[in-house]
């Protein structure tokens, strides 16, 4: 997606608890802080987030401590590892968004703005958790 990135919270079932898509000049560290900043205080059960090395900086990390009460664990590859590592917990974002590739106005940027571009995302997970919940039913 050229332009723009998007920074998914999601739970261990791969739903979405929260997305932000803001430009692709802005850090990846600086879109973690507005997911956290945002999410504050609407999960209270929340205390560890996985996240990728691309999140991998002291502040962010002291941040998180010192105002979230989380633990931000960064997930990394193996020390010399090479090729294709199944990467524990993070398959769960990658899955999710492999899910959302499917639905053709979040494969490319259609979007005018960032907050219709998040709509898309919430409106995708909605659709994906109803499908879950009648396949479910249906056994």
């Amino acid at each position: 997606m050229k332009g723009r990135q998007r920074h998914l919270l999601l739970d261990v079932l791969g739903l979405v608890l929260l997305v932000i898509v803001h430009a692709a000049s802005v850090q990846e560290q600086d879109g973690a802080k507005r997911v956290f900043e945002r999410i504050q205080g609407r999960h209270p059960r929340l205390r560890l987030i996985w996240a990728d090395a691309g999140y991998k900086v002291q502040w962010l990390l002291d941040w998180v401590a010192a105002n979230c009460a989380w633990v931000l664990e960064i997930v990394s590859r193996p020390e010399g590892s090479k090729g294709f590592v199944l990467l524990p917990r993070r398959w769960v974002v990658e899955r999710t968004f492999g899910w959302f590739g499917r639905y053709r106005r979040l494969a490319r940027d259609f979007e005018h703005t960032t907050l219709s571009s998040e709509a898309m995302v919430y409106l995708a997970s909605i659709r994906r958790t109803l499908k879950l919940v009648t396949a479910r039913k249906a056994i």
